[in-house]
């Protein structure tokens, strides 16, 4: 899976003043990814966030990176070292930056040809997205295959 970059200057703002922001990256995936990882490790250095464990899936592994990424102050995710089963062809997914303007409507009429299929996009992407509504530009998501 590599490393993956992302906009640092936007996502959630997790971090705060006095807090250990790799102990906070492990309580956010913790709180929901639940048992999905286990033995989980969260190491942060230099805007890197580096993620160890066990994932129960593929969707959970790239979530978790997805999640940690998708935080202010990280500019990228290293998921080497978080371990999943490999994921049969027919789940492979794809991500996406959200650009100004989307919406999750304008994303499944591009990738599914249908606007209505975004429940598709919200669905694997729900621990990431908390409302369909509330899409930020520079946030990444999956898309999967349908």
């Amino acid at each position: 899976m590599g490393l993956f970059s992302f906009m640092k200057d936007v996502g959630a703002n997790l971090f705060g003043k006095g807090k250990k922001e790799s102990e906070e990256i492990k309580k956010l995936l913790q709180a929901e990814l639940g048992a999905h990882i286990t033995g989980l490790e969260v190491e942060f250095k230099d805007e890197i966030v580096t993620l160890a464990g066990n994932c129960d899936t593929l969707a959970t592994k790239e979530k978790a990176v997805l999640l940690a990424g998708n935080i202010k102050g990280v500019a990228s995710v290293n998921g080497d070292k978080l371990l999943s089963p490999p994921a049969p062809p027919k789940e492979e997914t794809e991500f996406y930056t959200i650009k100004p303007g989307d919406t999750l409507s304008k994303i499944a009429k591009k990738y599914y040809g249908n606007a209505m299929k975004y429940p598709v996009i919200f669905e694997a992407n729900r621990e990431v997205i908390k409302n369909a509504d509330l899409i930020y530009p520079g946030q990444q998501i999956r898309i999967p295959k349908i």
